[in-house]
């Protein structure tokens, strides 16, 4: 991990997501960019407070931010960066360009799992993004120190890349990774392939010297809220899982905007590169 590209709009939505990129940029050495997407349609050359430019104060505004970043750790490169367009189509386009990147995107809101709740665009860039995207509701006060990273395991071969960031977290932050085999629907042949997934992540935190533990779930209805409910009770403060393809897996799009809108920690959203044409 190289790069932390961290979307602001000034909310405290925003400056959450901040810091929670500072912690993971001190922890791994990447470099962070503050970007702000001037959007068309918006009257952004009125003046205000004495003729100061909106396109100036919004620079003394990432400046500000900068210096917040600056401040908890100082050797961290912080960049200021203001583009223009659609919010998602510039995020992404910017993401794509720096090496090992990831995006920190805060939402708004405070309950209900419609789709304009979580936004627009970040549900846009989450379906886009060829990179992963860290997402965190306004209202979260978690600990920014990791030290549980709950990674649930679906029928999907793809299901294990999102391992590979799971274990680099794990790593860096000396954090355990909590595996749990979801055993959904619950039949022999689900169970099977489950269990198989399941060694398989394993090796890989062995592999990473990265400490885990292993934990089955049976879900016969209410996915999400059994799925959220085990990773609260095992104390986990970042969730990964995978933009998933098609409709049978979890975290399906209507799965997927349930679990956005209504989990109490992080959410680490990793694209299935196979899907993206990008080889494993």
């Amino acid at each position: 991990m190289k790069n932390i590209i961290v979307g602001i709009d000034f909310s405290n939505s925003s400056l959450n997501a901040m810091r929670h990129a500072v912690s993971i940029a001190l922890k791994t050495g990447a470099d962070l960019h503050l970007v702000w997407v001037k959007t068309p349609g918006v009257a952004h050359n009125v003046t205000e407070d004495g003729g100061q430019n909106y396109i100036q104060k919004v620079q003394a505004s990432l400046e500000e931010w900068r210096n917040m970043c600056k401040m908890e750790s100082p050797d961290t490169e912080v960049n200021t960066v203001i583009l223009e367009g659609k919010v998602h189509l510039e995020m992404t386009k910017y993401a794509a360009n720096q090496p090992q990147s990831i995006i920190v995107m805060g939402t708004h809101g405070t309950s209900g799992f419609e789709e304009g709740y979580i936004g627009n665009n970040v549900y846009r860039l989450i379906k886009d993004t060829t990179v992963p995207i860290l997402i965190m509701r306004e209202n979260i006060e978690i600990k920014r120190d990791l030290h549980n990273i709950y990674a649930p395991i679906d029928l999907s071969f793809e299901t294990l890349q999102k391992m590979r960031y799971a274990t680099y977290l794990g790593k860096a932050f000396a954090a355990k990774v909590s595996i749990a085999g979801i055993y959904y629907p619950n039949n022999a042949d689900t169970r099977h392939i489950i269990n198989v997934q399941m060694r398989h992540a394993a090796d890989m935190c062995e592999d990473a010297s990265v400490r885990y533990d292993m934990e089955t779930l049976t879900v016969q209805n209410e996915l999400v809220k059994m799925l959220l409910e085990h990773a609260n009770t095992l104390d986990s403060n970042l969730i990964v899982i995978m933009r998933e393809e098609n409709e049978t897996d979890f975290t399906s799009n209507a799965h997927m905007r349930e679990i956005l809108s209504t989990s109490k920690m992080p959410l680490l959203i990793v694209p299935n590169v196979s899907a993206i044409g990008i080889s494993r």
